[in-house]
Protein backbone atom coordinates (compact mmCIF):
# COMPACT_ATOMS: atom_id res chain seq x y z
CA UNK A 1 0.00 0.00 0.00
CA UNK A 2 1.05 3.26 -0.83
CA UNK A 3 -0.39 6.49 0.66
CA UNK A 4 0.17 10.22 -1.07
CA UNK A 5 -0.19 12.86 0.98
CA UNK A 6 -0.97 15.67 -1.28
CA UNK A 7 -1.02 19.04 0.31
CA UNK A 8 -1.94 22.09 -2.60
CA UNK A 9 -3.32 25.03 -0.94
CA UNK A 10 -4.65 26.03 -4.50
CA UNK A 11 -5.67 22.45 -6.54
CA UNK A 12 -7.78 24.47 -8.55
CA UNK A 13 -5.19 26.67 -9.93
CA UNK A 14 -2.50 23.84 -10.14
CA UNK A 15 -1.89 23.07 -13.69
CA UNK A 16 1.34 20.57 -12.69
CA UNK A 17 0.33 19.13 -9.34
CA UNK A 18 -3.02 18.43 -10.63
CA UNK A 19 -1.32 16.40 -13.52
CA UNK A 20 0.92 15.06 -12.02
CA UNK A 21 -2.24 13.58 -9.17
CA UNK A 22 -4.16 12.52 -11.69
CA UNK A 23 -1.67 10.31 -13.48
CA UNK A 24 -0.98 8.10 -10.04
CA UNK A 25 -4.80 8.35 -8.64
CA UNK A 26 -6.01 5.36 -10.64
CA UNK A 27 -3.31 3.08 -9.83
CA UNK A 28 -3.97 -0.19 -7.33
CA UNK A 29 -2.79 0.11 -3.94
CA UNK A 30 -2.63 4.20 -3.74
CA UNK A 31 -4.73 5.77 -1.52
CA UNK A 32 -4.71 9.31 -1.65
CA UNK A 33 -4.57 11.77 1.32
CA UNK A 34 -5.43 15.31 -0.35
CA UNK A 35 -4.81 17.48 3.10
CA UNK A 36 -6.78 20.53 2.04
CA UNK A 37 -9.89 18.62 1.05
CA UNK A 38 -9.86 16.79 3.79
CA UNK A 39 -8.75 19.52 7.02
CA UNK A 40 -9.99 23.04 5.41
CA UNK A 41 -9.87 24.39 8.69
CA UNK A 42 -6.23 22.59 9.34
CA UNK A 43 -8.25 20.44 12.16
CA UNK A 44 -5.94 17.67 11.59
CA UNK A 45 -7.70 14.15 12.63
CA UNK A 46 -3.96 12.83 13.59
CA UNK A 47 -5.44 9.09 14.93
CA UNK A 48 -6.32 8.31 11.10
CA UNK A 49 -3.60 10.02 9.45
CA UNK A 50 -1.56 7.74 11.94
CA UNK A 51 -3.68 5.19 10.94
CA UNK A 52 -3.23 5.64 6.76
CA UNK A 53 0.10 5.53 7.37
CA UNK A 54 0.60 2.72 9.51
CA UNK A 55 -1.40 0.63 6.72
CA UNK A 56 1.11 1.65 4.26
CA UNK A 57 4.87 0.48 3.13
CA UNK A 58 5.59 3.49 0.80
CA UNK A 59 4.46 7.12 1.77
CA UNK A 60 5.04 10.12 -0.68
CA UNK A 61 4.42 13.78 -0.51
CA UNK A 62 3.20 15.59 -2.87
CA UNK A 63 3.02 19.49 -2.76
CA UNK A 64 4.60 22.88 -4.45
CA UNK A 65 7.31 24.38 -3.17
CA UNK A 66 6.22 27.37 -0.88
CA UNK A 67 8.22 29.94 0.52
CA UNK A 68 11.42 27.60 0.24
CA UNK A 69 9.16 24.88 2.36
CA UNK A 70 6.09 22.81 2.31
CA UNK A 71 2.52 24.51 2.35
CA UNK A 72 1.33 25.40 5.98
CA UNK A 73 -1.18 22.61 6.11
CA UNK A 74 1.52 20.33 5.29
CA UNK A 75 3.57 21.38 8.03
CA UNK A 76 1.34 21.05 10.48
CA UNK A 77 0.20 17.27 9.40
CA UNK A 78 4.29 16.84 10.57
CA UNK A 79 3.44 18.36 13.77
CA UNK A 80 -0.01 16.75 14.70
CA UNK A 81 0.83 13.37 13.23
CA UNK A 82 4.63 12.44 13.74
CA UNK A 83 3.45 12.94 17.12
CA UNK A 84 6.21 11.50 20.08
CA UNK A 85 4.91 8.71 21.28
CA UNK A 86 4.06 6.97 18.06
CA UNK A 87 6.60 7.95 15.38
CA UNK A 88 9.49 8.90 17.91
CA UNK A 89 10.16 8.51 20.91
CA UNK A 90 9.27 6.67 23.81
CA UNK A 91 5.11 4.92 24.80
CA UNK A 92 4.01 5.67 28.06
CA UNK A 93 5.61 2.36 29.30
CA UNK A 94 8.97 3.95 28.33
CA UNK A 95 9.36 1.89 24.99
CA UNK A 96 11.43 2.80 22.46
CA UNK A 97 8.55 3.64 19.18
CA UNK A 98 8.84 3.93 15.74
CA UNK A 99 5.63 3.53 13.98
CA UNK A 100 6.96 4.28 10.24
CA UNK A 101 10.49 2.37 10.90
CA UNK A 102 11.10 0.56 7.84
CA UNK A 103 8.63 2.37 5.52
CA UNK A 104 9.68 4.34 2.64
CA UNK A 105 9.38 7.97 1.62
CA UNK A 106 9.06 10.13 -1.40
CA UNK A 107 8.76 13.62 -1.76
CA UNK A 108 7.56 15.11 -4.80
CA UNK A 109 7.81 18.40 -5.29
CA UNK A 110 7.07 20.83 -7.79
CA UNK A 111 8.89 24.54 -8.07
CA UNK A 112 8.18 27.43 -10.48
CA UNK A 113 11.51 28.18 -11.11
CA UNK A 114 14.38 26.31 -13.63
CA UNK A 115 16.49 24.17 -12.12
CA UNK A 116 19.53 26.46 -12.99
CA UNK A 117 17.68 28.86 -10.02
CA UNK A 118 18.47 25.83 -7.39
CA UNK A 119 21.60 25.73 -7.08
CA UNK A 120 24.63 28.07 -5.59
CA UNK A 121 24.99 30.27 -8.37
CA UNK A 122 21.22 30.46 -8.85
CA UNK A 123 19.37 33.38 -7.46
CA UNK A 124 17.98 30.92 -4.85
CA UNK A 125 21.51 29.81 -3.76
CA UNK A 126 20.34 26.11 -2.55
CA UNK A 127 19.19 23.17 -4.49
CA UNK A 128 16.14 21.59 -3.75
CA UNK A 129 18.10 19.09 -1.84
CA UNK A 130 19.13 21.07 0.17
CA UNK A 131 15.79 23.04 0.51
CA UNK A 132 14.29 19.38 1.29
CA UNK A 133 16.98 18.76 4.28
CA UNK A 134 14.38 19.30 7.27
CA UNK A 135 12.34 16.63 5.94
CA UNK A 136 14.55 14.13 5.10
CA UNK A 137 15.84 14.49 8.24
CA UNK A 138 12.25 13.90 9.85
CA UNK A 139 11.78 11.13 7.35
CA UNK A 140 15.64 9.53 8.84
CA UNK A 141 14.72 10.36 12.52
CA UNK A 142 11.47 8.46 12.21
CA UNK A 143 13.41 5.17 11.15
CA UNK A 144 12.14 5.96 7.29
CA UNK A 145 13.83 4.98 4.31
CA UNK A 146 14.70 8.48 2.49
CA UNK A 147 13.92 7.99 -1.40
CA UNK A 148 15.56 10.52 -3.93
CA UNK A 149 13.33 12.87 -3.94
CA UNK A 150 11.23 13.14 -7.41
CA UNK A 151 11.36 17.26 -8.48
CA UNK A 152 9.79 18.88 -11.25
CA UNK A 153 10.97 22.09 -12.15
CA UNK A 154 9.64 25.25 -14.18
CA UNK A 155 6.15 24.37 -13.44
CA UNK A 156 4.79 27.86 -15.07
CA UNK A 157 7.49 27.33 -18.49
CA UNK A 158 6.07 23.62 -18.63
CA UNK A 159 4.66 22.78 -22.31
CA UNK A 160 1.91 20.41 -22.37
CA UNK A 161 4.27 17.78 -24.04
CA UNK A 162 6.61 18.24 -21.74
CA UNK A 163 3.88 18.18 -18.88
CA UNK A 164 2.78 15.40 -19.86
CA UNK A 165 5.98 13.42 -19.91
CA UNK A 166 6.39 14.78 -16.37
CA UNK A 167 3.09 12.62 -15.64
CA UNK A 168 4.26 9.48 -17.00
CA UNK A 169 7.65 9.79 -15.17
CA UNK A 170 5.95 10.17 -11.96
CA UNK A 171 3.60 7.54 -12.40
CA UNK A 172 5.98 5.74 -13.18
CA UNK A 173 8.10 5.94 -10.38
CA UNK A 174 5.30 5.21 -8.23
CA UNK A 175 4.50 1.76 -10.38
CA UNK A 176 8.37 0.89 -9.92
CA UNK A 177 7.78 1.43 -5.98
CA UNK A 178 4.70 -0.67 -5.62
CA UNK A 179 6.07 -3.74 -7.81
CA UNK A 180 9.04 -3.52 -5.12
CA UNK A 181 6.67 -3.41 -2.65
CA UNK A 182 4.77 -6.38 -3.80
Amino acid sequence: MLTLIYAHPYPLHSRVNRALRQAVEDLQGVRMRDLYALYPDFHIDAAAEQAALAESQIIVLQHPMRWYHTPALLSLWFEKVLAYGWAYGHDPAGQRVQALQGKRLLWTVTTGGAQAAYSRDGYNQHTVHEMGAPIRQTALYCGMEWLEPHIVYGTGQLDTVTLAEAARSYRGRLVELLEAAA
